[in-house]
């Protein structure tokens, strides 16, 4: 249980600062530049976009600090 909690601890930490930049950076090369299918990249970037989605719900419905 403590190795998931970390692997989590980690994700987010690494993440924060990095969601935003794989949103809209995989969103433009995927697009924009026909990039090849990649599942894993796919993955990271729904996993990018529901931290974004979380953050959303949590600033502007929940009204709570992250």
């Amino acid at each position: 249980m403590k190795a998931i909690k970390e692997i989590y601890g980690v994700g987010i930490l690494f993440f924060y600062y990095l969601k935003f930049p794989l949103v809209f950076g995989w969103s433009i090369l995927y697009f924009g530049l026909e990039y090849a299918d990649n599942t894993i990249m796919h993955l990271l970037w729904l996993y990018c976009f529901l931290l974004i989605f979380k953050d959303i719900i949590y600033k502007f419905i929940l009204k709570k600090k992250i």
